[in-house]
């Protein structure tokens, strides 16, 4: 089992910036992937940024440039820091952690048995 605790939502007006923070705890697998995805009523839960154990990252094309994430992979924590912010960026943000293996020359991230969050509200006024 995996627990997951995010913090740094938060009320904040057009343009302003917020940090989303979450960190994992339990049986964590050497080898994972570690990201956030965002939802919002009505609508299916979608990826906002993802990174690797490995430090490789992935992000929705039209996030890319305003949302950066990062690992202190010590600490089991990952961050996701939101620049710019819009109207359209209020959601529930939930942070998964996904567990992988390497095989063969391949890394495998078992998407399927991932762990979530318990989701942070993030509201862009304007």
């Amino acid at each position: 089992q995996v627990q997951l605790v995010e913090s740094g939502g938060g009320l904040v007006q057009v343009g302003g910036s917020l940090r989303l923070s979450c960190a994992a705890s339990g049986s964590i697998f050497s080898i994972n992937l570690m990201g956030w995805y965002r939802q919002t009523p009505g609508k299916q839960r979608e990826l906002v940024a993802a990174i690797t154990s490995g430090g490789e990252t992935n992000y929705a094309a039209s996030l890319r440039g305003r949302f950066t994430i990062s690992r202190d992979s010590a600490k089991n924590t990952v961050h996701l820091q939101m620049n710019s912010l819009k109207p359209e960026d209020t959601a529930v943000y939930y942070c998964k952690f996904v567990p992988g293996k390497y095989d063969s020359g391949s890394y495998y991230y078992y998407h399927e048995d991932g762990y979530w969050g318990q989701g942070t509200q993030v509201t862009v006024s304007s």
